[in-house]
């Protein structure tokens, strides 16, 4: 794939009033979610799951991209049509997620480093062959007593880099995602310091690396208390300081940034994103890739009565879409 085609495919993953849906959980995660709404983990009620969200009528209306598993990009349809192929007839770019999980820095106490470099490249040819036209990989970065240490942020910077320029040589545009966890109780100051401190790492190590600013995506946290801390913040202060340190890390001559939901509320999530484009206009697209808060109304109610509240969990997907896609123009009206 060219520079230009890279660039294009990222353009397209944050159209005006469209982002990403994911539903890159692995299996061990999705049994998780499955088990707390009564389903039993087997590939095929993953795979039905799977197609319920993706085949959601008029979803590309709101949907871009959708980021896959490995096991999901080579499943099909009922009808026997690979997702990946469905999801281009239907106007969504496929994705994949390509990292193999986090496991603690050594040396580092309460610190992870994300893994999957080692026979990434392969991977990558595998899963273009396979239809995906973007890849995502998450590094976490945990904040408490003395950490995250610069040690932690710059190897999982280092990573990211590694990856993208890996994805952009195969083709795959990268969705570069450093997640500052909200676990914790620290104050929205210290996540701004973290997040700032993260996002200079992440775009030196991608400058030092090659990497093609104009073919990535960055999928950000926002700047937020963590849960536990006893004064939480509003809207406005939440978009406010996300904005600002947005816009002192981040070169403009990226295509765009979607945000993670990270454990916000479905509303939360949508109301932060919605007042950030109000406050526009920004350097960039500011759009969404969301898991949980896409999906978790819907799984509840699929739970209940798989083939009776189909169409009425899809509706609910949609509505999720429909939301956000106002958000990311900043024309959401509220719940």
């Amino acid at each position: 794939m060219s520079i230009e085609q890279l660039a294009e495919t990222a353009q397209a993953m944050v159209a005006p009033g469209k982002g990403i849906i994911a539903i890159d959980e692995s299996t061990t995660t999705i049994g998780k979610r499955f088990a707390a709404v009564g389903v039993e983990n087997t590939e095929e009620n993953r795979r039905a799951y799977r197609e319920l969200l993706l085949t959601t009528p008029k979803l590309s209306e709101h949907i871009s991209g959708a980021i896959l598993y490995d096991e999901t990009l080579r499943q099909s349809t009922q009808d026997g049509v690979p997702f990946a192929r469905y999801l281009e007839e239907h106007g969504i770019l496929p994705g994949i997620k390509v990292d193999k999980g986090t496991t603690p820095l050594a040396g580092y106490p309460g610190e992870l480093v994300t893994e999957g470099l080692d026979g990434l490249r392969a991977r990558l040819e595998e899963y273009y062959r396979l239809g995906a036209r973007f890849a995502k990989w998450r590094a976490v970065i945990n904040i408490g007593e003395d950490i995250p240490t610069g040690t932690c942020i710059d190897v999982n910077a280092h990573a990211l880099a590694r990856y993208a320029a890996l994805c952009q040589e195969q083709g795959l545009v990268p969705m570069v995602e450093p997640e500052v966890l909200m676990d914790g109780n620290h104050d929205i100051e210290t996540c701004y310091e973290v997040t700032e401190a993260v996002l200079r790492s992440v775009f030196g190590s991608l400058y030092d690396q090659n990497v093609l600013l104009e073919g990535t995506i960055l999928k950000a946290s926002m700047v937020l208390p963590g849960k536990d801390c006893e004064e939480q913040a509003d809207v406005q202060e939440v978009a406010e300081s996300t904005l600002m340190c947005l816009k002192s890390t981040v070169p403009a001559i990226l295509p765009g940034i979607v945000f993670l939901s990270g454990g916000q509320g479905d509303e939360d999530a949508t109301a932060h994103l919605d007042a950030m484009n109000r406050l526009g206009p920004n350097p960039w697209p500011l759009s969404f890739s969301y898991g949980r808060a896409m999906q978790q109304a819907a799984l509840a109610l699929w739970a209940k009565d798989m083939a009776g509240n189909y169409r009425k969990a899809q509706e609910t997907v949609y509505a999720r879409a429909r939301d956000n896609g106002l958000a990311a123009l900043g024309q959401w009206k509220g719940a």
